[in-house]
């Protein structure tokens, strides 16, 4: 598991498609595919019911999105942290 699919993971389940997903992130539609089924198959669970033009969250989807939302939240505040370092 490794932050940018924890980021495309989020990415794709805000805004329910992953071709939106893709062009928010700068990322092929494939590319995007790849890191959720990486991610999935690294859980060992299927995180998204995908159908047609609607995406679903799974039991497994539902239990990782809050904690891998507070992941990148305290990712990107440590950033910040180790960023004001740098000002004393």
């Amino acid at each position: 598991m490794n932050i940018a699919q924890l980021t495309t993971f989020v990415t794709v389940v805000e805004h329910g498609s992953f071709s939106e997903a893709a062009r928010l992130l700068g990322i092929s539609q494939p590319a995007v595919t790849m890191q959720v089924q990486a991610l999935e198959t690294e859980i060992g669970a299927t995180l998204l019911d995908r159908r047609y033009r609607r995406i679903d969250l799974t039991e497994a989807g539902r239990l990782l999105l809050p904690r891998a939302r507070r992941i990148l939240a305290d990712l990107d505040e440590t950033r910040e942290q180790i960023a004001s370092l740098s000002g004393t």
